[in-house]
């Protein structure tokens, strides 16, 4: 039997309220603030997805994606050969979100740019949209995945489900909703179909499976589904988020009591949200960048890593059942993945090697002898001094054979709030990203389409030089 619902009331209809905003929004009504940051964000997240083509399981994801679906016009970034737009959004979510090196926003734990793109760029391109008109959807589902992610002040993680994985139903449900030209009621109706649809379970850590990087896509192809099927006129429930046995409730169980639905309303449409999204410097899971950084700064102090004795990892406390447990898996990770949601061995490598980058997630070093015998000697104990989620914090101490040690504490993780990357870093960034499949004349067409379009700029145009 279902109890009395804890879930706080908020003061307008959530759905609703995002449609409003989402229906009225339009580019020229962007900060430039917010036109910047959306442009750095997409290049950063384009970059990604032709990086993943290099790894092994971007080939097998693709070629099922493609059996399930059906050919059409709308781009695989990286692919001379089209699908139909939901076809393609699950396929270049997959790309961009495949190695765990896309944005995060660390308020809401949210990685927010692939829970928005891939729907954007379908879409935008199947209708015809210009670039203006993708900035503003794209900026529409940003504030709506961020601020769904943010009520819910981490929870989604802590009843098991990946949070990117639920927001992006109902984001790429806005988007799609607001390219394909539909009323205020029908992009309502688009997130109560949304809700039908969204999950996406944790059980990838168990084993380092593959699903996870499929969830924001599989969000973009059941949003899109949602629109069409809102444009066509399904009705669909109207309270998808704050209803009984709506999302919050539902997802959320015992702890929907802790969820602020009132601040998914908060400054909506004059406070941007995904301005406080951050860009990744490390390939990991976000919840490590603050120990990665912090092993990165006491590599010059331990210039033989064979004289540490122990290793001791400071976490804030919700990220150990992630990033930290059971410590006996965490420090033999068995693929890639698994690499990536380890603290210990993460910070194994970054002492061993000094550097932290895509090299390091490659089957040589998972069995590198070195960092897996300074794996051994991590401990990871919960952070007492943190703001997190505000900031991925993290401090690491090495004790050294000679009875020193030394530690190093990381109150603001690179990439976020004052510390973001400018674009000269994310070109960097993209720059060593595509350099994996892409030779460098190839990649100067990319960012010359991505950087040099305009309001008016057709997204077939820009999808054309992503293919």
């Amino acid at each position: 039997m279902h109890s009395a619902s804890v879930l706080p009331q908020p003061s307008a209809n959530l759905a609703r309220a995002i449609a409003q905003f989402a229906h009225g929004l339009r580019h020229q009504d962007l900060p430039d603030a917010v036109k910047r940051k959306s442009q750095h964000h997409i290049v950063d997240a384009i970059g990604l997805a032709f990086a993943s083509r290099h790894f092994p399981f971007a080939a097998p994801g693709l070629a099922g994606f493609r059996a399930a679906g059906a050919p059409g016009a709308s781009t695989v970034i990286g692919s001379a050969e089209g699908l139909q737009p939901r076809d393609a959004a699950l396929s270049n979510g997959y790309l961009i979100h495949g190695l765990d090196f896309d944005d995060t926003h660390p308020g809401s734990i949210v990685h927010p740019t692939v829970a928005c793109l891939p729907a954007a760029l379908a879409v935008g391109e199947s209708a015809g949209a210009t670039w203006g008109e993708l900035l503003a959807a794209y900026a529409a589902g940003m504030e709506t995945a961020i601020r769904i992610g943010r009520a819910v002040k981490g929870g989604f993680h802590h009843t098991g489900f990946h949070a990117t994985g639920i927001v992006s139903h109902f984001s790429s449900a806005v988007i799609a909703g607001k390219l394909l030209g539909l009323s205020v009621d029908q992009i309502v109706a688009a997130q109560g179909i949304a809700a039908s649809t969204a999950s996406g379970v944790q059980v990838f850590l168990e084993t380092g499976a593959w699903t996870k990087r499929m969830h924001p896509g599989w969000g973009a192809l059941a949003g899109i589904t949602a629109a069409q099927l809102a444009q066509a006129g399904f009705h669909g429930p109207d309270r998808p988020y704050e209803g009984k046995f709506a999302l919050f409730d539902t997802h959320m169980q015992e702890r929907a009591g802790q969820v602020d639905p009132e601040s998914v309303l908060l400054g909506l449409g004059q406070d941007w949200t995904l301005l406080d999204t951050s860009i990744k410097p490390y390939p990991v899971c976000h919840f490590i960048h603050g120990c990665a950084e912090a092993a990165l700064s006491l590599r010059a102090q331990l210039p033989d890593p064979d004289r540490i004795e122990r290793i001791v990892c400071e976490l804030p406390e919700a990220t150990l059942p992630i990033v930290a447990e059971p410590p006996s898996a965490k420090r033999i990770p068995r693929s890639d993945y698994e690499a990536k949601f380890s603290a210990h061995f993460v910070v194994a490598a970054c002492l061993a090697r000094g550097r932290f980058t895509l090299l390091e997630l490659e089957d040589a070093s998972l069995a590198d002898p070195q960092i897996l015998a300074l794996a051994a000697k991590v401990d990871c104990v919960k952070q007492a001094d943190t703001s997190f989620p505000k900031y991925f914090s993290g401090a690491v101490t090495v004790h050294k054979t000679d009875g020193g040690r030394v530690h190093h504490h990381i109150p603001m993780n690179l990439g976020s709030g004052e510390r973001a990357l400018d674009l000269d870093d994310i070109l960097a960034k993209f720059r060593g990203n595509t350099a994996l499949v892409l030779s460098e004349s190839r990649t100067q067409q990319v960012l010359d389409a991505l950087l040099s379009a305009r309001p008016d700029t057709p997204v077939r145009e820009i999808a054309r030089a992503l293919a």
